[in-house]
C-alpha cells in the first residue's frame, strides 16, 4: 500500500470513529499513529470520558478483533492468557484461549491488578507471544494494547513499575469536552435514540498491516536521527531528571514519528513529526529527582523543556525525497 492510500484511509478511519467520538481528534489521531507503529497505549484519565468507546470504535472501524478486560485485585494470569482444560470425552488437555488472543485489547484499569497479572500481560506485549505450560503461541498480528488507568485513586492500586510503563509507546490524556462539544454529545445521543452506536468498516485486518509495513518505508533523514538522539540524551543530563529515556524509547519516538509523517500523507519524517509525538512518547519513560514531584514539576514540562532548547536540524522542513 503507498503512503497516500494510507493517508487518505486514516482519514476515513478518524472521519468515522468522530460520527461517534466527539471533538477527540487529537487521541483518535494518536492511538491510530500508535497502530500503525505497532506499539502500545496507556491512557490515564477520569472515569466516563470514552475511552472504551474509542478503542472498541476504531477496532470496528479497522476491522479488528476487540476484547476488553476489566483488571481487579484478584484477576488472574490465567484469565488473561488462557489455560489448558482437560477434556473427559478426548482425555487431552485443550488450550481455552483467553482474551488476550484478539487485536486490540482494552485492559481497563492496569493498576488495579497485582503485578503478576500486569506482568503476564506486558510480557506478552513486548514477545506477541504467549507461553503457557511450555508451549509458545503467536499473537495474531495486529496486537495492541490500550491499557486504562485513573488517575485519582490511590487506595487499592500497584502502579506500574518503571520498567513496565517503557513498553506503552504512549501515555495519553483524553481531557473533558468543551461545553459544545458536551452539548453535541447529548445532541446526538437524543437522535440516535439508543445507547448504542453503528460504524462503518473502512479497512480490513489484512490491510492494517499492509500500512504498518508502508511506515517501515517512510524515509528518515541522518539528520533526524541525530535530532532524536540529541532529545533523548538531554533527558538524561537534565538537572531535574534522575532517569532519562532509554534507548528504546527512542526508537518508539521514531516509529512514532514516521507513523505521524504518514498520517499527514509525507514519505519522509520532518522535524514536526518528532515534536508532535514527544511529549506523550517520552515524558512516562522519565524518573524525576524526589524533590521535583513535591516542587510540582511535571514530566511533561522537561520534555517541553527539551524540545525547546535543542536545535531543530534546518532546511528539512521542504525537502522531498
Amino acid at each position: 500500500m503507498r503512503i497516500e492510500e494510507v493517508s487518505q484511509v486514516c482519514k476515513r478511519v478518524i472521519e468515522e470513529v468522530e460520527r461517534v467520538v466527539v471533538g477527540k481528534r487529537g487521541v483518535i489521531e494518536k492511538l491510530l499513529i500508535a497502530i500503525l507503529s505497532r506499539g502500545h497505549v496507556l491512557i490515564e484519565d477520569y472515569p466516563g470520558l470514552a475511552k472504551t468507546l474509542m478503542a472498541k470504535t476504531l477496532a470496528q472501524t479497522m476491522g479488528l478483533k476487540f476484547r476488553r478486560v476489566q483488571f481487579t485485585p484478584d484477576l488472574l494470569p490465567a484469565d488473561i492468557t488462557g489455560t489448558y482444560v482437560y477434556n473427559q470425552k478426548t482425555g487431552d488437555f485443550e488450550l481455552r484461549r483467553g482474551p488476550i488472543f484478539t487485536n486490540i485489547l482494552l485492559a481497563d484499569e492496569i493498576n488495579r491488578a497485582p503485578p503478576k497479572t500486569q506482568s503476564a500481560l506486558l510480557e506478552a506485549m513486548q514477545e506477541r507471544q504467549v507461553t503457557l505450560d511450555g508451549k509458545t503461541h503467536r499473537l495474531e498480528e495486529p496486537f495492541i494494547v490500550i491499557a486504562t488507568q485513573n488517575p485519582i485513586e490511590y487506595e487499592g492500586v500497584y502502579p506500574l513499575p518503571e520498567a513496565q510503563l517503557d513498553r506503552f509507546a504512549l501515555k495519553l490524556r483524553v481531557g473533558y469536552p468543551s461545553e459544545e462539544e458536551e452539548a453535541e454529545i447529548l445532541r446526538r445521543r437524543v437522535q440516535r435514540k439508543s445507547d448504542f452506536v453503528q460504524v462503518r468498516t473502512v479497512v480490513s485486518r489484512e490491510e492494517v498491516l499492509e500500512m504498518q509495513e508502508a511506515v517501515e518505508e517512510v524515509h528518515v533523514d541522518e539528520d533526524i536521527l541525530r535530532y532524536i538522539v540529541q532529545l533523548v540524551r538531554a533527558t538524561r543530563q537534565h538537572p531535574k531528571v534522575e532517569v532519562g529515556v532509554s534507548p528504546r524509547g527512542a526508537e518508539t519516538l521514531l516509529k512514532l514519528a514516521r507513523a505521524h509523517a504518514v498520517l499527514r500523507g509525507r514519505d519522509y519524517v520532518i522535524p514536526d513529526d518528532v515534536k508532535a509525538v514527544a511529549v506523550e512518547a517520552l515524558a512516562h519513560r522519565l524518573v524525576l529527582k524526589s524533590e521535583m514531584w513535591v516542587r510540582g514539576v511535571s514530566p511533561e514540562s522537561i520534555i517541553r523543556d527539551v524540545l525547546a532548547t535543542v536545535p531543530v536540524p534546518k532546511g528539512l522542513q521542504r525537502v522531498h525525497h
